[in-house]
């Protein structure tokens, strides 16, 4: 069950939300413009790249990892962007004070064997004390890769990109709240990542792809996505009422259920593994994603098993005392319609929009079957669709709306 009175109470909200999520949510287009600031005075603009490397290899762990993705959605088949997640764990040793390390100091990377003097080795780190990010800078030293590392300043990882040669680019934390108390986790080795930390990974990224001829962006696409970020955050505050805040609908919607996250191309996709990560790290919740058209074969027995038969509502002998609400499937279905979701660059609503079932606008034979599908099997489809025309500033309208849906559903499940 989920606490609709909790949505639409913003003090309760804000005493539920311990962690500060939806401040740290609020503030992505202010770490945004920062991150771009800060690596220009690094030396980023005077950058003068000598060609386009062979393959751009993006190393980390969590969203440092889904920036990766989102760069090669962005870029397309013409660069060979590869992501390079730990390989192994280790115990991580504990520090002079006896305090217990993050699980994520242990863990270690390895370069490809094919990497080399031809390649780009990027090294992104919120935290910036993991030492299997250390060696694996200095293993791309020795095979003469170029090296690139955003870490905060003053880190382990920091210092060691000085020592190898790379060049250095800030990781923008987010600012602590004056109010703050600190909330005892239950795995205190493992703790939730800032939900806005993806921006701190990814603006300093592309802002490197766009100066070596990576993407094709705008020259100011990230300053806008700056604004675009600023705007999601105003229309899904805290204070405005859930039939106005399409985050809160979108949060009460996938209450009490399993949700499926369809997408129809690389923009939507990059999304949709997002919003999954996001469900299971701030609501609690699994998620299955997958991309058109492929995901209709994958996901078809969910709908010919119990999750998408459910159990009839209006069964009168079901027990509605003892007997738990059923879980039921739940199908979004995300897409990059540039100029065909609905009406909403017309009515001037910013923002994906939810496209109606009755809406007579192009779709793909994908998106068509994907109706098809869940009508069969009485599974409500709900499909959002970004009719921007840029590819960066779709992604950015799709991660920032789901980013705050995740948060909402966790507090209000929690509270529940």
């Amino acid at each position: 069950m989920l606490d609709d009175a909790l949505l639409d109470d913003p003090a309760a909200l804000q005493r539920a939300d311990r962690d500060r999520a939806l401040l740290a949510l609020a503030g992505a287009g202010a770490r945004v413009r920062t991150a771009l600031r800060q690596a220009e005075a690094a030396g980023l603009d005077r950058l003068r790249p000598d060609g386009r490397p062979r393959a751009v290899l993006v190393a980390g762990h969590g969203s440092a990892l889904t920036a990766a993705e989102m760069l090669s959605a962005l870029a397309g088949t013409a660069s060979l962007i590869t992501s390079l997640p730990p390989a192994e764990a280790a115990a991580p040793r504990t520090d002079r004070a006896g305090a217990r390390p993050a699980f994520t100091a242990g863990l270690g990377w390895q370069l490809p064997g094919w990497a080399g003097p031809l390649d780009l080795l990027v090294i992104s780190s919120a935290d910036g004390g993991e030492q299997g990010l250390v060696g694996l800078a200095e293993q791309a030293y020795a095979r003469g890769c170029a090296i690139v590392v955003t870490a905060p300043a003053g880190s382990a990882l920091a210092e060691a990109a000085l020592q190898v040669r790379a060049l250095p680019l800030p990781f923008v934390a987010s600012v602590p709240a004056e109010d703050l108390t600190p909330v005892p986790a239950a795995e205190p080795d493992l703790p939730a990542e800032d939900p806005a930390a993806l921006w701190s990974h990814l603006t300093p990224l592309l802002a490197l792809a766009q100066k070596i001829g990576l993407t094709q962006l705008p020259y100011d696409a990230l300053p806008a996505v700056a604004d675009l970020l600023d705007a999601t955050a105003v229309r899904c505050r805290p204070d405005a009422a859930a039939y106005t805040n399409p985050a809160k609908g979108l949060a009460a919607r996938l209450a009490g259920t399993v949700p499926l996250l369809w997408a129809e191309g690389p923009i939507a996709g990059a999304a949709a593994t997002r919003f999954a990560a996001q469900l299971a790290d701030r609501a609690g919740r699994p998620a299955l994603a997958g991309p058109l058209p492929q995901v209709l074969t994958a996901h078809r027995g969910m709908f010919t098993g119990q999750l998408g038969a459910g159990v009839d509502p209006d069964d009168f002998f079901r027990d509605r005392v003892e007997e738990p609400d059923p879980l039921h499937l739940q199908v979004l279905l995300l897409r990059h319609a540039p100029g065909a979701a609905g009406a909403a660059a017309e009515d001037g609503q910013d923002g994906p929009a939810e496209v109606p079932e009755e809406d007579a606008g192009p779709r793909s034979f994908g998106v068509t079957r994907a109706h098809r599908l869940a009508a069969a099997h009485d599974v409500r489809l709900t499909e959002y669709a970004s009719a921007r025309p840029d590819a960066l500033h779709a992604l950015a309208d799709l991660v920032a709306l789901t980013d705050f849906a995740a948060v909402y559903l966790g507090l209000a499940a929690a509270h529940s």
